[in-house]
């Protein structure tokens, strides 16, 4: 196989990965914003190594001048949610982008259609447009949406398999395909109590929210209010917080608020 510049081929798809991951993480900011609960767990990405693009081209019998035509995942990024039914809404938010910021090419439902090895994940394949100072160009990526127990078992095969050049022993792959139905049932059972993990996250965020306001106001009032007075009103926020009653908390909020608005003209 002819020597190929691998710096100046892989860039588009550099520029690719951290472009997506951003619109990601930005849709999570968004939820978390707005106090809903966000599909989204986590969002990585990277780019497949020259030996790995190589590997698989010649796999694959793809021919040099037709690797970025034919290898669709050089670019990927991976979307982590935290229960099975997340995957789905993911799968939506994507779909609502085709045709505006990217393309999708070929959907591969790897959940309802389990691979034989176990593996389970839901892949999207899309052309996604970069500007670059090297003028307008599409290349392909891969979008891998998975849970996190689907994400464990994954990582952890995909190490066999690399250790074993892809002849992963055959009792070290039956038992590869019981972790897979071990997640698997890990997954179902999760979502049994999807609703109250849920709720106790919202709850979470509320406390976080009320008690980042309380400490803001606290510190504007060392430089308007007498020390003792400062201090007392903390007094009352370490009992209030130890107490752990988020109303009385958001109401002590409110309270701090009115004192310290006619500081803020």
């Amino acid at each position: 196989m002819e020597i190929l510049n691998w710096k100046e081929l892989l860039y588009p798809y550099e520029q690719a990965v951290a472009e997506l991951k951003v619109k990601m993480e930005y849709i999570m900011k968004e939820y978390k914003r707005f106090g809903l609960y966000c599909p989204i767990e986590s969002v990585s990405g990277r780019i497949k190594e020259p030996s790995s693009i190589i590997g698989k081209a010649k796999k694959k019998n793809v021919p040099v001048e037709k690797i970025e035509e034919e290898i669709e995942d050089i670019a990927g990024i991976r979307i982590i949610c935290q229960f099975a039914e997340d995957i789905q809404k993911v799968i939506s938010l994507i779909r609502r982008r085709d045709g505006n910021d990217l393309k999708i090419i070929e959907e591969r439902d790897y959940i309802e259609n389990t691979k034989p090895s176990g593996y389970r994940s839901y892949h999207i394949i899309i052309r996604y447009p970069v500007n670059s100072v090297s003028g307008y160009r599409e290349v392909l990526a891969e979008i891998q949406i998975r849970t996190l127990a689907m994400n464990f078992w994954a990582v952890n095969e995909h190490t066999l398999n690399y250790k074993y050049k892809g002849n992963i022993p055959p009792e070290i792959r039956e038992r590869l395909k019981n972790c897979a139905e071990a997640a698997f049932n890990l997954d179902n059972e999760m979502s049994t109590i999807r609703n109250e993990i849920i709720y106790a996250q919202k709850v979470n965020m509320r406390m976080d929210s009320v008690i980042s306001d309380i400490i803001d106001n606290i510190q504007n009032m060392y430089f308007k209010l007498r020390l003792s007075d400062v201090e007392k009103i903390n007094k009352q926020f370490v009992e209030l917080w130890n107490k752990g009653d988020i109303e009385e908390l958001e109401k002590f909020s409110a309270k701090l608020k009115e004192m310290t608005e006619p500081y803020r003209r």
